[in-house]
């Protein structure tokens, strides 16, 4: 009885272990290795910052010239990733360091360093939950194809809807709707010309935009086997301090310090000033 029993667990492995080959290997592309951006910190890489004529609408293009006055005197702007908010969708698709994909046969990850960020994309083909719970990176779900019809998938397209905020397109403040109702939609392949070169084509539906708003990132790939992947917290170099809504600095020797020319002190009338 217990050699039977082995011999059955011994068959099970073995079709599990044949049934992830031909996962690995026969129907999914290899997106293997690190990824790291091509280009700035721009959201459209081909325009640049603050100048990425996205078709805003006037409220918001109001929104956009405030942060990018504000960021001349000094200020972060609209920007919320100087505190350390993570940037979510579609802003972390930059991204700020490099990235990582793993693929499973149900769901896709997206695991980003910065802010050790990561993005969970369902490819079981399951509907929209009827009610979401927002989050920064939103709730998304994708789709492998078979555009070349080779008899292996090389294209993944994604909807991911549910995002919360504050959230920016880039560190310029670019605005997206306070409602949060964006809807973000991508298609990621391999460059057919150079396997080491990653294309994401993403398409933003907002209500801070006129009309449907489309950008193409690049994202090259290590040659190194065995890549260095480094931490990064944000919060524990961070010497930006907002106060009341108004931004401040932690000076070099601990003191807080104002951000911009002739700014007023935060209020201090929970404090003793007799002591100073």
């Amino acid at each position: 009885m217990l050699h039977r029993s082995l011999m059955c667990a011994l068959a099970a492995l073995l079709l599990t272990i044949t049934g992830v080959a031909a996962f690995d290997d026969a129907m999914y592309p290899n997106w293997k290795g690190q990824w790291t951006r091509i280009g700035g910190f721009n959201w459209d890489p081909t325009k640049p910052r603050g100048g990425q004529q996205a078709p805003l609408t006037a409220e918001y293009q109001a929104v956009l010239d405030a942060s990018m006055a504000d960021q001349a005197r000094g200020g972060q702007g609209n920007y919320p990733g100087y505190k350390c908010v993570p940037y979510g969708m579609p802003g972390m698709m930059l991204p700020y360091l490099a990235m990582e994909f793993v693929i499973t046969p149900h769901i896709t990850y997206i695991m980003l360093e910065h802010m050790t960020q990561h993005r969970r994309i369902y490819t079981d083909g399951r509907a929209w939950p009827k009610t979401f719970t927002p989050t920064f990176n939103g709730y998304s779900i994708g789709r492998w194809v078979d555009e070349d019809r080779d008899g292996r998938y090389d294209t993944l397209l994604i909807e991911t809807r549910g995002m919360r905020g504050p959230r920016s397109f880039d560190s310029s403040g670019l605005p997206l709707h306070s409602d949060n109702e964006t809807i973000v939609k991508e298609r990621i392949y391999l460059d057919k010309a150079d396997r080491t070169i990653m294309i994401i084509e993403i398409t933003t539906i907002d209500n801070a935009l006129t009309q449907p708003w489309s950008a193409t990132k690049k994202y090259r790939r290590s040659q190194n086997p065995q890549p260095s992947w480094s931490e990064s917290v944000c919060a524990e170099s961070n010497a930006h301090v907002e106060i009341q809504g108004k931004g401040f600095m932690l000076s070099a020797d601990g003191y807080l310090m104002p951000a911009r020319k002739d700014q007023e002190p935060p209020d201090f009338r929970y404090f003793d000033q007799a002591k100073k």
